[in-house]
């Protein structure tokens, strides 16, 4: 439950993103939304830490380790995403121009892919 509601909170960071670069800075789609993501991800890995895996807070170089564990991990389910997200928005027309709706679904295809990395490398009990 924990980690669908952080999933849900990364999906608003990485729609809202992606929103402003298109709207207020007229960013490419595809550049935006490599962003976006990486913004999402970051804000995942703060809330997973803490919230979904209660992790216990390190030295400040253990914390720059596992943010870096976390987003490598975070990558293969990142491709399935940005993957399904670019088919969908040049597979519809309506998809590109309302491009939050490919993000929810590119979203959704990577969650389970992420969830094991996240368990299996990033968070799992050290000892």
């Amino acid at each position: 439950m924990r980690f669908g509601l952080t999933g849900a909170f990364g999906f608003l960071v990485d729609a809202g993103v992606l929103h402003l670069l298109l709207t207020r800075w007229n960013t490419n789609l595809f550049l935006a939304r490599g962003f976006s993501f990486t913004c999402a991800a970051t804000t995942t890995w703060m809330i997973n830490r803490v919230v979904t895996f209660a992790a216990t807070h390190g030295h400040p170089r253990r914390l720059l380790a596992e943010w870096a564990a976390y987003l490598v991990a975070s990558l293969g389910g990142g491709c399935v995403n940005y993957a399904v997200f670019v088919l969908a928005v040049h597979l519809s027309s309506a998809l590109y121009a309302a491009p939050t709706i490919a993000v929810a679904i590119g979203t959704l295809a990577g969650t389970a892919f992420n969830f094991v990395m996240y368990v299996k490398y990033v968070f799992r009990a050290h000892g």
